[in-house]
């Protein structure tokens, strides 16, 4: 079984920056891959972004490639999504998810352990 909290949301005007911060635990971190989903109200859950176990393959929705980063470090059991540029549309609550097979696709079916969630609040 993993764990995983997610911390770092908050309000924000647009243009501003957030980085959101996961960290997992129970189990062995450095194998999976990790991603992060958004859901705003009235909406379903969306990818955002994801990241294989070596850091070096990462994969973005198109709404945020550019504006939005993603990150790991594995002593830390910890992976991030720095956000910058942010826009009132990305307002949402937003999820960090395990991949164990580690393939760090957009698909939500591929993840087997979710957060609670952060709420991210983009005023204009």
């Amino acid at each position: 079984q993993v764990q995983l909290v997610e911390s770092g949301g908050g309000s924000v005007q647009a243009g501003g920056s957030l980085r959101l911060s996961c960290v997992a635990s129970g189990r062995t971190f450095s194998n999976y891959a990790m991603g992060w989903f958004r859901q705003a109200p009235g909406k379903e859950r969306e990818f955002v972004a994801a990241i294989r176990w070596s850091s070096d393959s990462t994969n973005y929705a198109s709404s945020v490639k550019g504006r939005f980063t993603i990150s790991r470090d594995n002593a830390k059991n910890t992976i991030y999504l720095q956000m910058n540029s942010l826009k009132p549309e990305d307002t949402a609550v937003y999820y960090c998810a395990a991949d164990r097979w580690g393939q760090g696709v957009a698909g939500q079916a591929s993840y087997d352990y979710w957060g609670q969630g952060t709420q991210v609040t983009v005023s204009s």
